[in-house]
Formats: C-alpha cells, structure tokens, sequence
C-alpha cells in the first residue's frame, strides 16, 4: 500500500508495520504482545525456583496429603484407609502430649528471643551501629543447630559442665538441666533463643531504620519521653517487621527437631517430645508413614491457621507510615 507526501512522492510502509488509524487520522502504535521476547526471557530465569518449588515443595506436599489416608510402610505399597488415621490421632495421648510440649516451648522461645531481639535492636539503633557487632550478633545463627546443640548440652552437663560447676561454686546445688522434667523445655528453648536471638534483632534493627528521623525530633520537641516514645512511635511503625518476625519466628519453633534429637531424644519422659520429632519417630522408627503424614498435614493446618490469625488480628499487611 502506497500513499503521497506533500510533495506528490509516493511515500511506502515498511511490511508488517502497519498501524491503526483513529478517525482523526493519527496513528496509534501496535500493542507489545502479551508473550513476547520478555516474557520468555522472565520465564528462563524463574523455571528453575519453579522446577525447585514442584519437585520439593508441592508434590511432596500433595503426597504427604495422600499417604495420611493410608497404611503405608516403607516395604509395601499404600493401602487406602480413609479418614482412620486421623480418627486415630484424635484418640492418641502422645500426639497431645507432644502438641502441648511444642506449644509450650514455642511460648517460652519466642517471649524470650522476642523481647531480647527487640532490646539489641534498640540499642544499636540507638548505642552502637558498628559493623562488627552485627557480624558479633550472626555469629550463632551461622553456627549449625546440632553444633549448638551439642556445645550447650556439653556446657550444661549435671556432671561436668561448666555452667553446673560455676553455680555449685556459688553454694547452691546443681541443676539438671536435660535431665529434668521441669527444666528440659526451657533450656531447648533458651539454646535456640541464643541461636536465633541475633538474626531477629538484625531483622528488627532494618526495621528501625525504615522509621524516618524527623518524627523522633519532633516527639522530642513536644516533650515526649523515651518511653513514651517507644509506645507511642516506635512500636505502631515497626509493627510490619515484628508481625513478620513472629510469623517466621512461630514457625521455625513449632518446626524444631534438632535440638531435641541431639540433647534429650524426647525425654525424659516424654517431657521434649516435641511435634517434629514425634512424626519422625513414627515414620523412621516405627514405620508408620501414613500415620506420620497425617500428624504433618494436622500441624500444617496449625501452622496456617497461626500465620493466618497473626497477619490479621496483628494487621501485619498495614503501616503507621502510609
């Protein structure tokens, strides 16, 4: 197709780049198509978290779904029972036992490693913004959990440690602090507390920096105290990053296994026998798989029901600052 310039010249289109044109006569440009050269590009580079995220996330997922309606052992193929496994767990005194035990510990570790987390943030907010002392803080977060496990099983040993020996050297007499029915949870939960402490003060602390300066100089101008200013101010504009700390926080505890395998192995008693290690018993023990998988779907469905009540009554998604 053809048309004339101004001069009479015969003016062409380039083949395959016609355009629309408006009654007006202008010309409007022609639309990037939906699946074009970036959109390939953008799918190259997330296949290969999209092959990671379906071959160990989602179907193991789906398959643990399934196995929890079977009677399945590792040297035979499942065996479908329907909902027998969970009328069974309903009944088990030992799957309450250990989700009184998680609940307990997940209580006690993130009280503690909340509240200190929060005050290391303050202080080097406030104190100290020294590169050293984050990389100090990392220090047992990079650590391994058997490693630190096994560290302050040696270290708080009835017998030799050094934690029993300093207290009978104060006059006072020694504890048993895996062996006691009393004292097993908290100490697993002050192990990892000292484990993680840094990593969510760290989390917390980018979380400070996010607050803008003026509205502290002006809270200082009308005359607010700091601890008005910490209920007042610091506390409603970090409230993102501490829903989104607890999120991750009451997950990884009701998850931890570790700990417990290295130190105590579920005693005494049944006194740390937490969830995780439960199913792991049950299926790698005892052979049980299907009843392990129903155990893991229950603690699934606790786990989203947490996440899902803390993002909302927490309002975890909204910010003073917007």
């Amino acid at each position: 197709m053809t048309t004339t310039t101004a001069s009479g010249a015969p003016a062409r289109r380039a083949p395959g780049r016609a355009s629309r044109s408006t009654p007006s006569g202008a010309e409007t440009p022609r639309r990037a198509r939906p699946f074009g050269g970036d959109f390939k590009v953008a799918m190259l580079f997330i296949a290969p978290a999209m092959i990671g995220f379906v071959a160990f996330f989602l179907v193991p997922t789906l398959r643990g779904i399934y196995l929890s309606f079977t009677e399945y052992s590792i040297l035979g193929d499942p065996e479908w029972v329907g909902a027998k496994n969970y009328a069974t767990l309903a009944k088990d005194p030992l799957f309450w036992n250990a989700l009184g035990v998680t609940a307990q510990y997940v209580v006690i570790n993130i009280a503690l490693q909340t509240v200190l987390a929060l005050g290391i943030a303050l202080l080097m907010d406030r104190v100290a913004r020294s590169t050293l002392i984050r990389g100090t803080l990392l220090l047992p977060y990079l650590m391994s959990n058997v490693i630190a496990a096994l560290l302050w099983f040696w270290m708080l040993d009835y017998q030799i440690g050094i934690v029993n020996q300093l207290i009978e050297g104060l006059g006072l007499p020694r504890v048993a602090f895996f062996g006691s029915e009393a004292w097993a949870i908290p100490t697993q939960a002050l192990i990892n507390t000292w484990r993680h402490m840094g990593y969510t003060a760290l989390l917390i602390f980018a979380g400070l920096q996010a607050i803008p300066r003026h509205v502290y100089e002006v809270a200082n101008l009308d005359g607010a105290s700091p601890f008005q200013t910490f209920r007042k101010i610091t506390l409603p504009l970090l409230r993102p990053v501490l829903v989104l700390v607890l999120v991750v926080t009451v997950i990884g505890s009701f998850q931890v296994f570790d700990t417990v395998a290295v130190t105590t192995g579920g005693g005494p008693v049944n006194a740390t026998r937490v969830i995780q290690y439960y199913i792991v018993q049950k299926a790698f023990t005892e052979s049980d798989f299907g009843y392990a998988s129903a155990i893991a779907v229950i603690l699934f469905l606790i786990l989203a029901l947490v996440a899902f009540i803390q993002m909302k009554f927490l309002k975890g998604n909204e910010s003073d600052l917007d």
